[in-house]
């Protein structure tokens, strides 16, 4: 649950108990170390502090969002999760998902799908559909998306399942699945035409 931006002021005063100066630690901490396991401490503290409205506004004063963005293109796979984390938890606030909008973030989003790493995914698809707003909605729903949630839908992984059954059943038209669907299905009958020309013979040579 989010907490109000007055509860949240009520509870630590109006200067957020120097909760800007702290956020700015921990901004020039990322930047300056070199050491790895720094940088993915720092970045998950930093995802943790998204959940908060009252940190939003020092957020983008900042540049957290951006850092979050950035992080997407690391070749570290912990820091793509932390990076994509910390979208995943401000995203719903108005402005941040305006930035997030505005800056390519569907498409770097869209790449984290394929990661190896179920959280990232899970974040991902989250966030995703956090962002799905009447403008965004076809991008986030292209059909390389849809054709993705559905080999997700179908796999074993229970967190990656229901999530992209909501996916598409609450932000794909039927149209869209359908046409996913059926390239799926081309795909499969290409598969199989090719395994039938070209039969692996390795066994007879073994």
């Amino acid at each position: 649950m989010f907490s109000t931006k007055d509860y949240l002021e009520k509870k630590t005063g109006p200067d957020g108990v120097g909760r800007f100066s702290f956020l700015q630690s921990l901004v020039s901490e990322y930047q300056d170390t070199q050491d790895e396991d720094s940088k993915q401490q720092v970045l998950a503290n930093l995802a943790n502090f998204a959940y908060d409205p009252i940190n939003y506004d020092f957020m983008r004063q900042l540049n957290v969002i951006d850092l979050f963005l950035d992080a997407l293109e690391e070749q570290d796979e912990k820091l793509v999760e932390f990076g994509l984390g910390g979208l995943c938890n401000c995203c719903l606030d108005e402005q941040n998902k305006d930035h997030i909008l505005k800056n390519d973030g569907v498409a770097m989003i869209i790449k984290c799908l394929s990661s190896s790493n179920e959280d990232t995914v899970l974040s991902a698809i989250t966030t995703l559909i956090y962002l799905v707003t009447p403008e965004s909605q076809s991008e986030i729903t292209a059909l390389p998306v849809v054709e993705c949630m559905l080999r997700f839908a179908a796999c074993p992984n229970s967190r990656l399942r229901n999530l992209a059954q909501i996916f598409l059943g609450d932000y794909c038209t039927e149209a869209q699945v359908q046409e996913a669907q059926d390239i799926q299905r081309q795909m499969m009958a290409h598969w199989n035409s090719d395994q039938i020309r070209n039969p692996d013979t390795s066994a007879e040579h073994g």
